[in-house]
């Protein structure tokens, strides 16, 4: 298996200790963080962090200890701190923070009652017995319930056990791809759309740009998407601008529709939406979702922003707004 060869590879019989990963280099903290690099240039200069080495070439290297905080103390910014106000503190008083911070916010929904128990699956890496369970849960409770209520509160606390640092960048590959093989079967299974409704619009066109690797929110809202009848075309992430202006003219769809993790820098977000709005045909809307702090700040206003359990509501809206 995979998962046990990579294990050896992580875990040597001889029991020594566990290497941290390779110092990254200021494009791949960027990456990472969302953080822009211009950015922690700044930082580094008016508040002494990050503090990051240099390579044989001058080039600025970052530690792992560093990377780690920098996704914290993003996280910290999405929930609203300044940057100057916890760019000193350790990673402990970070984490509590963030953790006063969502407390404070509460719950939007219900959590799933055995959230708990999924989590602690994800913690075990035991990537059958997870796939297995989520597998028997989206039978029992139909896509629509089990991406609103389980996978969504799901994604969420495995990318703040990931920022907080209790999930290695390799741990939380393993539970995302097993995370993307449940929904991509739940996809597969959906009937097609002319079988749901009698007029399958919008046709919707799904991706995210390139500076967006994670899939899981795009998969969830393709989901809820195919449930309520629209028909989808994936292109799955990373994909250019241009040539998603190009896709959605040839494939005359109605809707593009992109998501955004909280990893992606928010200059970015509303600069690329602005851009792809302006270059996209009159007729076809731009409709947004995830957890990136551009989207709940002042996004473009030609925009829509979805969350996942009105992605019902927001296609009637459209059909109906088409039938008047």
């Amino acid at each position: 298996m995979r998962f046990a060869v990579l294990a050896r590879t992580l875990y040597p019989m001889n029991s020594n200790p566990i290497q941290l990963p390779a110092a990254a280099t200021i494009s791949d903290v960027e990456r990472d963080t969302g953080v822009a690099k211009e950015t922690l240039r700044v930082w580094e200069r008016r508040y002494d962090f990050p503090q990051p080495k240099r390579d044989s070439f001058g080039e600025r290297v970052y530690p792992f200890e560093q990377v780690q905080k920098l996704r914290m103390i993003k996280r910290l910014i999405d929930l609203g701190y300044r940057p100057g106000k916890v760019i000193q503190f350790d990673m402990a008083t970070l984490q509590a923070l963030a953790e006063k911070a969502a407390d404070r916010r509460g719950p939007a929904r219900p959590q799933h009652p055995e959230l708990h128990t999924y989590m602690e699956l994800c913690r075990s890496l035991d990537a059958h017995a997870l796939r297995r369970r989520l597998s028997q849960a989206l039978m029992v409770m139909g896509v629509k319930n089990f991406v609103i209520d389980l996978m969504a509160p799901l994604t969420a606390a495995v990318g703040d056990a990931w920022a907080c640092g209790q999930f290695a960048v390799y741990e939380e590959h393993l539970v995302s791809e097993s995370l993307q093989a449940v929904m991509h079967s739940a996809v597969f299974a959906l009937p097609q759309a002319n079988h749901l409704h009698p007029s399958p619009r919008p046709r919707i066109l799904l991706t995210t740009l390139p500076q967006e690797r994670h899939s899981l929110g795009l998969l969830m809202a393709e989901a809820l998407f195919a449930a309520e009848g629209a028909q989808c075309i994936s292109l799955g992430v990373q994909t250019p601008l241009p040539d998603i202006v190009e896709a959605a003219r040839s494939q005359q769809v109605d809707v593009v529709a992109l998501s955004f993790s909280s990893a992606m820098n928010t200059r970015q977000v509303t600069d690329s939406l602005k851009q792809l709005h302006a270059r996209l045909p009159e007729t076809v809307e731009l409709w947004v979702g995830g957890g990136n702090a551009a989207l709940r700040r002042r996004p473009p206003p030609q925009v829509r922003i979805l969350d996942l359990h009105e992605i019902g509501a927001h296609l009637e809206d459209w059909r109906r707004s088409r039938a008047s």
